[in-house]
């Protein structure tokens, strides 16, 4: 599984708006305290307005303002809106594949890491984050030193 820049500054830059609530965060404050580049961050910043996951203010009061509560905002719907679908293989959703021969339990495989990273971040909100109050599927992994490493 490979995290994208895009979805770890999407989350990251939707954290740094939950934050501030209920002020406006301009562009430029989100990549100077998460350290993104500006032009990445705008583009970015745009997809979650087209998903309604931001709403923005012009002028010189303006600024990012979340579009949903922190609580109801999972990490996996903010990554969905800047990539698209989290798990794909060959281009395809992972229950599309087919293999035959000894390769057939592949696919079972495939839909298994599918299921294992959405048990994580379709639990994990924004305001999970803020807060440090991460669910216990995430705590349990990160309590085991080997899931630290490679």
């Amino acid at each position: 599984m490979r995290i994208s820049a895009r979805s770890d500054y999407a989350v990251r830059a939707v954290i740094e708006i939950a934050a501030a609530a209920p002020k406006l965060v301009k562009a430029d404050q989100i990549a100077e305290a998460q350290h993104i580049p500006i032009k990445f961050l705008e583009n970015i910043l745009a997809d979650l307005r087209r998903a309604g996951i931001v709403r923005s203010k012009r002028g010189a009061e303006g600024g990012y303002v979340l579009g949903y509560d922190p609580k109801d905002l999972s990490v996996a719907h903010v990554m969905r809106s800047v990539e698209g679908p989290l798990a794909w293989v060959r281009d395809e959703r992972p229950g599309a594949v087919h293999y035959e021969g000894n390769s057939d339990g592949l696919e079972h495989v495939w839909v298994a890491v599918r299921a294992s990273l959405r048990s994580v971040i379709d639990h994990v909100s924004i305001a999970q984050i803020i807060n440090h109050d991460l669910p216990k599927a995430v705590t349990t992994y990160t309590r085991d030193p080997q899931n630290w490493v490679d």
